[in-house]
Formats: C-alpha cells, structure tokens, sequence
C-alpha cells in the first residue's frame, strides 16, 4: 500500500510542499485535508452514487469552504478533472479547468493587506515552487459557463427542486441554463 496522500502526482507534490512550510499557509485560508473525505455540501440531498462523483482535497477558505475535484465524466487523469468551489454559505462556482489552473489562481496575492502579510514567507516559497513543478503562466480566468451547465444538469439528476434552483443560482444561470450576469 503507498503512502502517498492521493492517486494524483500533482496533489501530492502540494502535500509535500505545504508539509514542508510546519504549518506556515501560502494562500489565504487553503488548506489541503484528508484525500477524499465525506463532505457532504448538498446536506445530504444527494445519493451516494452522486456525491462519489465529487473528490474533496482541501478547504478554500478559513471558515470551512472547501474545493473538490469534480467525475464530470470517465478520464483518467484526475489531475485534469475541474475544480469546483463549495462555499460554507452556499456559495458554489466552478473554481479553476483543473488541477493547474487552480494552483495558478492560488499564487495570486490576497487582496486584504493582512492576509498578504500573513502569507508573504510562504507564498514566495510557494512561488517558487510553482514554476520549478509546473513552469510560469498565468491562469486564464474565463467563465467557466459549460462546465457549470454541466454541473447543473448533473444535479437536476438527483436533488430536490429547492436545492436544484439554490446550485443554478449560485452557479449564476438562469432557469434555462444560460449564465446570468454578475
């Protein structure tokens, strides 16, 4: 059996990153946790069947939102799956394509002065680590509009109307799918 956190290589290049900071964060509030563990953000209106499409790998925010790696369909490559934001308030978006996309969008610097300073030892590590593993760029922050259709249309398989209308509302389409502005 291996010891490694996860199935996918580039997650536990992360984990042996953020183990090597004893504690220290590089992002504001993101936290890798247990591989897989049993978060449930659809307050168990969703079947099992269901929720083994969504891998949880680490909280997004210092309040309990967290991000998960979405079984959109049968690839293989994890790494590649997209990655969506579930907010401890109901927020819910499509977060990042995949797994580098997200660890772009980490390396930004936090807009709120104290967060900045609170994270400047790290992130500059993290920085560095970021383009040894995985090279520059920027991530290209682009409506994820399909994808969120799409993670609509899996939820109507299985969730109540109240709850169906709460993730089209929070994903920012309207009734008939189309993103919304805002």
């Amino acid at each position: 059996m291996s010891d490694a956190y996860s199935p996918i290589p580039e997650l536990n290049l992360l984990k042996e990153f953020q183990d090597s900071l004893g504690g220290q964060f590089f992002a504001p509030g993101f936290e890798l946790i247990a591989y897989d563990d049993d978060l449930d953000w659809f307050c168990g209106d969703a079947p099992e069947a269901y929720l083994e499409r969504l891998i949880p790998f680490a909280y997004a925010t210092s309040s309990g939102s967290f991000y998960a790696l979405w079984r959109c369909d049968d690839r293989t490559d994890l790494a590649e799956l997209p990655v969506i934001f579930f907010g401890d308030e109901g927020d819910l978006w499509i977060e990042a394509r995949n797994l580098r996309e997200l660890f772009r969008l980490l390396a930004a610097e936090a807009d709120d002065p104290e967060d900045r300073d609170r994270v400047a030892p790290a992130r500059e590590r993290y920085l560095a680590w970021l383009d040894q593993n995985f090279g520059t760029g920027d991530a290209e922050r682009e409506v994820l509009a399909e994808y969120a259709r799409r993670f609509a249309d899996w939820v109507a398989e299985f969730a109540s109307e109240e709850l169906l209308d709460q993730v089209v509302g929070a994903l920012g389409l309207d009734g008939r799918g189309a993103v919304t502005g805002g």
